[in-house]
């Protein structure tokens, strides 16, 4: 190995330490990237090293900001922000949640069923994890516990179910890597589509097979409301709004109406306009949905601008050169070489955030998958299928953490460890069935041109 080689890995390797120090990331990343400028000069400098880097990169780190914050596909990230932030405030979600409870609560594990529904509904229309698993979290934990479910599986279900998010489209994940990749957002919104309804259907399947299998962790309500034609209308009402702002936002999308960034304005505003008909829109609720979606986006431009000048000088030192003969040198073929991958980041979802992951891993290993003659819309939504487990898996499992800090006080994280389990073990194997058959990704695109 070069100089450069191990000084490539030693700013990884470093990377990976201070995250756990708890610095801001976009600190550490743009921290390193200077730090690791200046240690490959010295090396270049005072002891002759092979180390093809200078303060040119300083330069070219300004330039790719510029041009990061001049690229139209982002301007939909906080449009979808507010649109996510803006439903959570509406009140929808408690009325859906009311009304569909009322008519599967007859069954064992309905009231778990109906938030699995309404997780589906929110990650097809906001995209922001933390508001789903929180939102999700206050109205779903405490009447599932006062009906004597399980904590674990009341727990389990709000956090798999809040992180669909993340992957169904919008999603704020799926603009990111369109735009490291330089890959049309909505071919990954199309493509991303049947993989998130089949995780979500994996997850009904589980919890109302579990229901039936072992009634106790999941049982039917005491008192019944009887199913009725004004009932069955109540959850059509309620329901008819989420749906036509989803297709309003996909529809415009698909059918090539608007650009993902229009379908994110129409996006903003139909939430908007949903809150406002259900009596929330105000002066006050705007200007926090304003304040909120601002910090919300700082945040990932933040990154995005460490993780710009983490990963120039990652590839100044040969960061790329290195990952990538180090995947194509496995004794493996093409299918064994994407699998590593996958593991690898499995596994980084343990102690990184998927947007670290994003900005970082995926722009390195992504010319490999395109060498090895692999589809990169397919490869990126299994990428995206991968990275969903990050929400679930300890330590820095967000979704754990965003739903302890409004659970009940029953709920402990190790009960919330040991709830998403299983869910994490169904999205291994919806990863596999996607893997196997990437028509599952690939067909919608194909038809939509």
């Amino acid at each position: 190995m070069s100089a450069g080689d191990w000084l490539s890995l030693m700013m990884f390797l470093s990377f990976i330490v201070l995250i756990f120090s708890g610095f801001p990331v976009a600190w550490v990343l743009g921290g390193l990237a200077v730090l690791f400028t200046a240690i490959g000069i010295v090396a270049q400098i005072d002891f002759k090293l092979d180390v093809a880097i200078n303060w040119d990169y300083s330069t070219l780190v300004a330039d790719r900001i510029w041009d990061v914050m001049n690229n139209w596909v982002l301007v939909a990230l906080p449009m979808f922000i507010f649109m996510g932030i803006m439903l959570d405030r509406s009140g929808l979600a408690k009325r859906l949640l009311d009304n569909l409870s009322s008519v599967f609560n007859s069954i064992p594990g309905g009231l778990a069923l109906s938030v699995a529904l309404i997780g589906v509904l929110l990650a097809a229309s906001t995209g922001i994890i933390g508001a789903s698993v929180v939102l999700l979290g206050l109205l779903g934990i405490p009447p599932m516990l006062a009906q004597r479910y399980q904590p674990e599986l009341a727990a389990g279900t709000v956090c798999a179910v809040g992180t669909l998010g993340i992957l169904i489209p919008p999603s704020i994940m799926l603009v990111l890597m369109a735009d490291r990749l330089a890959l049309p957002v909505g071919d990954l919104f199309l493509g991303a589509l049947f993989p998130g309804l089949l995780l979500g259907a994996m997850f009904v399947i589980y919890i109302v097979g579990l229901a039936y299998m072992r009634p106790e962790l999941a049982p039917p309500a005491d008192k019944l409301e009887s199913l009725s034609a004004g009932l069955i209308i109540k959850v059509l009402v309620s329901i008819v709004p989420p749906v036509l702002l989803i297709l309003a936002v996909l529809g415009s999308i698909f059918f090539g109406v608007a650009t993902p960034t229009e379908a994110a304005g129409v996006g903003a505003f139909g939430a908007m306009l949903l809150a406002w008909l259900q009596g929330q829109l105000n002066t006050t609720v705007l200007r926090e949905v304003v304040i909120e979606t601002t910090k919300t986006t700082g945040f990932i431009f933040a990154i995005f601008i460490g993780a710009t000048a983490f990963s120039l000088v990652l590839r100044g030192l040969g960061g790329d050169e290195l990952i990538a003969d180090a995947l194509l040198g496995l004794p493996f073929e093409a299918h064994g070489i994407i699998i590593v991958i996958l593991l690898v980041t499995f596994l980084l979802g343990f102690f990184l955030d998927w947007i670290e992951i994003t900005l970082i891993v995926l722009p390195l290993v992504s010319p490999v998958v395109a060498d090895l003659g692999f589809n990169l819309i397919w490869f990126t939504v299994l990428f995206a299928v991968c990275l969903q487990t990050a929400f679930l898996t300890p330590p820095v499992g967000f979704a754990i953490f965003y739903l302890k800090g409004v659970a009940p006080p029953e709920i402990s994280v190790a009960t919330i460890y040991r709830g998403v389990v299983p869910f994490i073990v169904l999205q291994l194997i919806g990863l596999v069935v996607i893997y196997v058959w990437s028509d599952l990704v690939l067909w919608l695109p194909a038809q939509a041109y």
